[in-house]
């Protein structure tokens, strides 16, 4: 990794735990309290008021850093730095109206689940075009591991991507939900993501995963067991804004299924409860979903959880990036 990703990762990280202090300060000035899903885990009911929206700190300091440091990029006209953390932060200003509402009427409903999807897949059609655009963008599907890649028509990609963004986005929503695991998850993951930007020469595009893993490594401080602060549906549909955007933004969507298990396990842990309920008429197949809830519920620690899950992200991005080698 060069000498100005890792400044790019200091730079965030410094820039963001500063923020936090304000940030946090702010949302306490503002009651911006966290509300407790009622029929989560017993012991949870004591995180109810701990200040929510702090992805702001994160979101800020990424972005001021990728900005700042891809200026020269941007005066050469190069802007695909610009264009992901764009596209994220489309996401996160839907996060942050969901917590708005959340706020404003103390209870831990937001956006309906339609308007929400109505604004992401609208958010993903048109990030999509904007690349396809800018010649960022390509309609044959690479497969990792085989090094192939298959042509498939504009129209069924542009289908298919919108909705693997969707899906991604809230998978990441998903996961979280205990303090520190989806910002060390995701710290691995844009840790991945600079890598192979580097590797491969893409600049200034991995200025923003570089940038955005310094910023979730100050997150986490404020957000490890015991939070002081939760990141909201403004940061971690931030996150998955990014993850998402990453992927395509690199041509490389299917890595997801490697970088984002986690994600998937989450997601899908969700979808089996919610399938076996109604198919049983009241059993559950999980103690609680989605998966964190349910090892917590059988003797899981929040930071052996935090611990587990990014050491599973770490070994699946190591694969990941094995499996990417012969892309360029």
């Amino acid at each position: 990794m060069s000498v100005m990703l890792l400044t790019a990762m200091g730079v965030s990280f410094l820039l963001t735990l500063v923020l936090g202090k304000f940030v946090i300060a702010e949302l306490r000035k503002l009651h911006a309290g966290q509300e407790i899903r009622k029929d989560g885990p017993s012991w949870h009911a004591g995180k109810a008021g701990t200040p929510t929206m702090g992805g702001i700190m994160f979101i800020i300091g990424s972005g001021v850093t990728a900005f700042l440091m891809g200026w020269e990029a941007m005066l050469r006209g190069e802007f695909s730095h610009l264009y992901v953390y764009l596209f994220a932060l489309i996401f996160g200003l839907i996060g942050f109206v969901d917590d708005y509402r959340k706020v404003r009427q103390h209870q831990n409903e937001g956006l309906t689940a339609k308007q929400k999807f109505i604004l992401q897949l609208a958010a993903a059609v048109l990030f999509l075009s904007l690349m396809r655009y800018e010649g960022l963008l390509t309609n044959a599907l690479y497969i990792p591991f085989f090094n192939v890649t298959v042509e498939v028509n504009w129209v069924l990609y542009l289908i298919f991507a919108a909705f693997v963004i969707v899906g991604c986005v809230n998978a990441v929503n998903l996961t979280d939900g205990i303090d520190g695991q989806s910002s060390s998850v995701t710290f691995i993951v844009m840790v991945f993501f600079t890598v192979a930007a580097a590797q491969w020469k893409l600049m200034p595009m991995a200025l923003f995963p570089a940038a955005l893993a310094g910023g979730l490594a100050a997150f986490f401080c404020y957000n490890r067991h015991p939070a002081k602060v939760f990141m909201g549906d403004t940061g971690s549909l931030f996150m998955g804004g990014a993850v998402a955007a990453l992927a395509f933004a690199m041509d490389m969507p299917l890595i997801l299924i490697l970088v984002g298990i986690i994600y998937i396990l989450e997601t899908l842990s969700d979808i089996i409860q919610v399938t076996y309920f109604k198919a049983t008429h009241g059993k559950r197949f999980f103690k609680m979903a989605p998966l964190h809830h349910h090892l917590e519920l059988s003797g899981w620690s929040e930071a052996k959880l935090v611990m587990v899950f990014s050491g599973v992200t770490a070994v699946c991005c190591i694969l990941a990036w094995v499996g990417i080698q012969g892309r360029y």
